[in-house]
């Protein structure tokens, strides 16, 4: 602008003031020793300030002092000094009479040919209105993470109820049939419940299901409400994964299912052994595989077998698009139940799998009669 005519000058600066003055975003024109040189009427308009009065007043002394804030000294400090470390600055201003505002400052200093003369820009937003609704919305959001905590309480209470009476009714029975059947439905609930107890203790908002704690859950439920089975038979849990609510009514449901199975049919004449529950996971794909020690099945029964049981797992496993593979184990039985979405290339694991999987070795109950 030095190089400019004295009326070309005068043009780029009146020029400049009408933007200033004109913009529908509130801003002010300062010079370097932070008065102001040009206010935009949507600047006096949002904080009640005179437009006659803003041209020369020192930024701090604006209205009743209510821009001294040791926060935006701090930032026009460094803009000033051309070494901003803040690109936007939240303040709250606080007037007499006036609602308190949320603002955000931006201020920059302007690069043009007039070094001898720096001026300084300024742009405020305010964002009370956002913060009021960002802060409603958490509020609700809040309140419904507690409210859905509850309900999942009650829901396990509840279960825990049926799943009681399920049991009492099997005790008192004479019939093997009945008993069974009851003893069945009795594990179904509890592998319900041991989820909802699991949700309602979980941080509002979680919707993720640690596998390892649930399926620890499940099978200590399974271990202490045994009846007429063998109780020198242990239950283990290795592995882990994340996996969401629904799936993993699926996945304890089919453990339910395969753990009772195997207690049922592996281990005859008080036989003691172990089951193993693993759950592996790389990226997509997984494998749910339950493991016995047991004597094995029958040649012709791996693979035929239609029990209620079997069924219900083929039919879990379908919805979660796997599949069900059933083999001899060296001793005993091994039933994968395996989800392959992606073919994987050997030897790149999902780093956040390996992690979990790696922080426990493996948690192991006694099943005992009560």
């Amino acid at each position: 602008m030095a190089n400019l005519p004295i009326d070309a000058e005068h043009a780029v600066v009146s020029l400049t003031m009408a933007v200033i003055h004109e913009s529908p975003t509130p801003l002010l024109l300062l010079d370097g020793e932070l008065g102001v040189v040009g206010a935009s009427v949507s600047f006096c308009d949002a904080f009640g300030i005179e437009s006659a009065t803003v041209k020369g007043c020192p930024l701090f002394e604006l209205g009743t002092g209510e821009w001294d804030v040791p926060a935006l000294r701090a930032l026009f400090s460094s803009v000033a000094s051309g070494t901003p470390q803040i690109a936007a600055l939240e303040i709250e201003l606080e007037r007499p009479d006036f609602e308190k505002r949320c603002l955000i400052i931006n201020a920059r200093q302007l690069a043009y040919h007039d070094i001898c003369h720096p001026r300084l820009l300024m742009a405020v937003a305010d964002v009370t209105d956002a913060r009021a609704n960002s802060r409603a919305k958490n509020s609700v959001i809040e309140h419904l993470g507690v409210r859905l905590e509850e309900v999942r309480h009650r829901v396990a209470n509840s279960l825990q109820i049926v799943a009681t009476l399920l049991l009492q009714a099997a005790r008192r029975t004479t019939s093997d049939e009945t008993r069974d059947n009851m003893n069945e439905a009795h594990h179904r609930v509890m592998s319900v419940a041991a989820l909802e107890r699991q949700l309602s203790a979980s941080p509002a908002g979680d919707e993720s299901v640690e596998l390892r704690t649930y399926f620890t859950n499940l099978c200590s439920n399974i271990s202490s409400s045994m009846v007429d089975d063998n109780d020198n038979v242990t239950l283990v849990v290795t592995g882990g994964g994340l996996v969401t609510p629904r799936v993993s009514i699926s996945l304890g449901l089919i453990v339910t299912e395969l753990v009772i199975n195997a207690l049922k049919y592996a281990f005859p004449d008080a036989r003691s052994g172990r089951i193993e529950i693993g759950y592996e996971a790389q990226g997509p794909n997984w494998t749910l595989s339950i493991r016995d020690d047991g004597v094995g099945m029958p040649n012709d029964r791996a693979d035929n077998r239609t029990g209620l049981g079997t069924n219900i797992v083929r039919a879990l496993a379908h919805q979660l698009q796997a599949t069900v593979d059933v083999a001899p184990g060296t001793p005993g039985t091994v039933v994968c139940i395996k989800h392959v979405k992606v073919a994987l290339v050997s030897g790149i694991k999902d780093e956040a799998t390996t992690a979990l999987a790696s922080v426990g070795g493996s948690v192991g109950w006694r099943s005992s009669r009560q």
